[in-house]
């Protein structure tokens, strides 16, 4: 099974966006993919309720913040969506479910501040200090033309970790989250854009399930 956690302690991070969209890649390739959520919101939980039946599957399980189980036999791949505030025991739990972890960070002062800790923390903890979970860091809602996208850059840059991308500001996942979408459920003609900054995204999953295997 590949587990990817989508990680950020600060609300409106773009958590819910990445992990449906990493989820909705999933399915389209027709694994066995499994959606968890464990915020108190349960914003991807919704999401999934919505979802048209005659779209690529993916399934949920009975999880949340205090109930911190592994998903079904048969699962091959996981992402698990997660809450503002994610630290300390409850962290140390959902690592142990998790092969890769993914950090969006959206170019504002007040995230990169957040991320800052965060990311201090998720490096000291022993299962990625060991080499069992990988982590990564995308950029979200970024316009590269504004000065905070420069900032967001030289923050990144502060870590040794991999920057897999910067994805643009666009009602494009906005509008696909509301009708149970993902950017993989839209003809490629309408998602050009979007699928080509998610290729760097993908490769790195895809890299992390050859190196599991």
């Amino acid at each position: 099974m590949k587990a990817f956690l989508v990680a950020n302690p600060k609300g409106g991070s773009g958590k819910s966006t990445l992990a449906t969209n990493l989820a909705g890649y999933f399915a389209a390739r027709r694994h066995d993919v499994m959606l968890g959520d464990i915020d108190r919101q349960q914003s991807s939980r919704e999401w999934l309720a919505i979802r048209p039946f005659s779209l690529p599957s993916i399934d949920t399980w009975d999880i949340g913040h205090d109930n911190i189980l592994r998903p079904p036999k048969g699962t091959s791949h996981v992402v698990l969506d997660t809450p503002a505030g994610l630290h300390g025991k409850l962290l140390e739990k959902v690592l142990k479910l998790s092969t890769r972890v993914i950090v969006p960070v959206q170019p504002s002062m007040f995230d990169m501040l957040a991320t800052r800790h965060f990311l201090t923390e998720l490096l000291s903890e022993k299962a990625v200090r060991k080499g069992k979970a990988d982590v990564a860091v995308v950029g979200m809602r970024v316009d590269a033309r504004t000065r905070a996208a420069g900032e967001l850059e030289r923050f990144f840059a502060t870590f040794d970790l991999p920057v897999l991308a910067y994805l643009r500001d666009t009602q494009t996942y906005v509008q696909t989250a509301a009708a149970g979408l993902t950017i993989f459920d839209l003809p490629p003609s309408r998602a050009e854009r979007d699928l080509e900054q998610w290729r760097a995204i993908i490769e790195w999953a895809e890299a992390g399930e050859a190196a599991d295997a």
